[in-house]
């Protein structure tokens, strides 16, 4: 009589979220506990269904929580899960912040600001059911392309800026504005994304924290002068520098001095950077990151305006530059 087989441990196949890659991994494993994908490394899991969602594949992960892509069985339609991590779920700093995060983003209607479906617990972890938004963040165009397209950019500056003006409209401030902070579509829309620092733009009390990324802080965060709308506004200055350019505003060895050169450092021009860079474009960021608060824009509105009309020109002169207008005469001579 021959041995009987060794008995197998169940597989399922399982979706990474970075490479796409088709992977067998156990369906023993505890739920959402990941695996490395044997292709790229990324996380991969079982899928796991939490209410009417399922979760399918980790997009990204961080030190509060990790976003999935999920399917809303209920609905039939893609979203994403951010699920706190359970070690995080006792601080009451983080709870605070994730609630804040989910009632901002309830509170706007925006082409350009992630939707927010639901909020609720699951086994006493607090979840966030949102728009998808997974075809990757200006960070990482970034890091892929060094520098971006400046009609690109000029794209997302005009839309990010009106989502910020949406945001002062019911009185909030998001407070960390960045690359990492704006994702991509399916269709290449982008999204403003993480209102976990936001507050209410009446609010100008003196905090010992200075809320925010380092390398796109604006000066009166960092003397603690108070902020208002137009500290957003830095942000986002700096946020389209960086992808114009390939370089953060202010670069330096240690993130004291990155600091200490937006409060006294002069700002190096876009175009003198990049010469790539159109002047009008370059004036727009300089003025939206001037030191002085008083001396930017003085609306979204007039920011946007200013980047409209940059790109407008930016379109013209490469209209020009393809023999646009050469084809036009000929055109009308018929």
């Amino acid at each position: 009589m021959s041995e009987s087989s060794p008995s197998r441990k169940p597989l399922r196949l399982a979706t990474c979220g970075g490479c796409k890659a088709k992977n067998w991994i156990a369906s023993e494993l505890p739920p959402l506990e990941p695996v490395a994908c044997s292709k790229c490394g990324h996380p991969v899991i079982v899928p796991f269904r939490i209410r009417q969602f399922e979760l399918r594949e980790v997009i990204a992960s961080g030190g509060m929580g990790t976003v999935y892509r999920s399917h809303d069985l209920t609905l039939e339609r893609d979203v994403a899960v951010k699920l706190l991590k359970r070690e995080m779920a006792a601080d009451q700093h983080v709870l605070e912040s994730f609630y804040r995060e989910a009632r901002a983003g309830a509170a706007l209607n925006h082409t350009n600001i992630i939707h927010i479906y639901t909020f609720d617990e699951f086994e006493g972890v607090p979840y966030l059911v949102m728009e998808l938004a997974d075809n990757g963040s200006l960070d990482s165009r970034i890091e892929q392309q060094q520098v971006l397209s400046e009609l690109d950019v000029l794209d997302v500056g005009i839309k990010v800026a009106s989502a910020l003006d949406t945001a002062l409209k019911h009185n909030l401030l998001h407070r960390d504005i960045k690359p990492g902070n704006i994702l991509y579509n399916g269709e290449g829309e982008p999204k403003l994304v993480d209102f976990g620092l936001a507050r209410s733009a009446e609010e100008n009390e003196y905090e010992s924290t200075v809320w925010g990324t380092p390398y796109y802080v604006a000066p009166e965060k960092i003397q603690r002068l108070g902020e208002d709308f137009h500290s957003d506004m830095y942000s986002l200055g700096g946020t389209l520098y960086h992808s114009l350019t390939g370089h953060v505003p202010f670069e330096a060895a240690t993130i004291e001095e990155v600091v200490a050169g937006h409060v006294h450092t002069p700002l190096t021009p876009p175009n003198i950077v990049n010469p790539a860079i159109t002047q009008p474009t370059s004036d727009a960021i300089l003025i939206a990151m001037a030191k002085n608060p008083a001396e930017r824009f003085g609306t979204y509105d007039e920011f946007i305006m200013a980047l409209t009309a940059a790109r407008s020109q930016l379109l013209i002169e490469t209209y020009r530059q393809q023999g646009g207008h050469r084809q036009t005469k000929s055109w009308w001579k018929r």
